[in-house]
């Protein structure tokens, strides 16, 4: 693998652990192209601009995927990733549904180890605090023709983050827009899911509401993601969590929570989530809490659900009540290093450049 290290750091002007989610992106970033029917070598070079034109195939056919993963820092200043060989089959599962072809072990993973030691000093140590890595896939042949590309370039970039959300969110439950449908690309990360959501969240911000509920397309009565995370409902002591499906993302944020609540005997339920249920849950009192859960929230509680005109105002719990404040700490603190890891889900990084 070629490496080309940058002159000057940014990191001079930049502070990791104060720096805005997604907003001053790392010193390095690692390309890979795939022509001719083959992926090239891989290269490691100073973040920057690239040279492609308004005909890239990318803006006007939508093949274009990426990933969520996170880099952590512990007290010792030794560098984790977090169950990344999840990231690599997803991202493969996501280039499938979309007809582009699958990046290898070798230069997804060992890329990706080798761009986190390099700009190891972007890990923040500020607690709450982490890199976000975003490996993505995007159509590179220039070209007007509505056919699958011959031409991909595969990028992995980092960004020092804070943590995304600082607050428990009103969200308003979505019963007209939908975000997929089976047969679709639901289960995918690909660019065009994200873009299709934001007018619906657009109108639920200008109604007072921070985000959505998606519920299904055909009956918009059953729960399947919440804004770009995956849900979780906590009736009594039973956690709830939509089964995944091809209309819901396979969230390893979610799939380790889940682990989680089940090794310290959280009882846990995967299956489908009426509105009918949380409207009686809550009604009863029965109705404790209702959070988000993915790779750049952790966990997002959330305060109140409104559905068409009524409002569900949700319990405030401390930390000695809530699942999710309890289940957030097990979760940052195995992927931190401040806690033994019993599922083997925490990834050292060596240093070697």
């Amino acid at each position: 693998m070629e490496i080309n290290k940058i002159q000057h750091s940014k990191l001079d002007k930049v502070d990791p652990n104060n720096s805005a989610f997604g907003v001053n992106i790392s010193d390095h970033m690692l390309i890979c192209v795939f022509k001719d029917g083959k992926w090239g070598e891989p290269v490691i070079m100073p973040y920057g601009g690239m040279n492609y034109s308004p005909a890239l195939m990318a803006i006007h056919y939508g093949q274009a995927i990426f990933e969520g993963m996170k880099a952590y820092k512990d007290s010792n200043d030794n560098v984790f990733l977090f169950r990344p060989e999840k990231n690599f089959e997803r991202f493969n599962k996501s280039a499938e549904r979309l007809a582009m072809p699958k990046i290898t072990k070798e230069i997804f993973l060992d890329g990706l180890l080798s761009l986190i030691d390099l700009d190891r000093n972007w890990v923040p140590t500020k607690e709450g605090n982490s890199l976000y890595i975003r490996p993505t896939m995007f159509a590179s042949e220039e070209m007007f023709s509505a056919r699958i590309s011959n031409e991909y370039t595969f990028a992995i970039m980092t960004s020092p983050a804070n943590s995304y959300y600082d607050k428990p969110l009103k969200i308003k439950i979505e019963d007209y827009y939908t975000r997929a449908v089976d047969g679709g690309v639901g289960f995918t990360k690909c660019a065009g899911n994200y873009g299709a959501s934001f007018y619906p969240t657009k109108l639920a911000n200008e109604a007072g509401y921070d985000q959505v509920i998606w519920t299904d397309s055909k009956e918009h009565l059953y729960f399947e993601e919440s804004g770009t995370m995956n849900v979780m409902v906590r009736i009594g002591d039973v956690l709830y969590t939509p089964p995944t499906s091809n209309t819901i993302l396979s969230g390893i944020t979610r799939d380790s929570l889940v682990t989680i609540a089940k090794h310290n005997k959280i009882e846990v339920k995967e299956e489908r989530i009426s509105v009918d249920d949380i409207f009686n849950a809550y009604k009863s009192g029965n109705l404790k809490e209702i959070f988000g859960c993915g790779t750049a929230v952790v966990i997002n509680r959330y305060s109140h659900v409104a559905y068409r005109d009524f409002i569900m105002e949700l319990p405030e719990l401390d930390e000695k009540n809530s699942f999710a404040i309890f289940l957030k700490k097990q979760l940052v603190d195995l992927q931190t290093n401040k806690s033994e890891d019993p599922f083997g889900w925490r990834y050292k990084v060596e240093k070697k450049l």
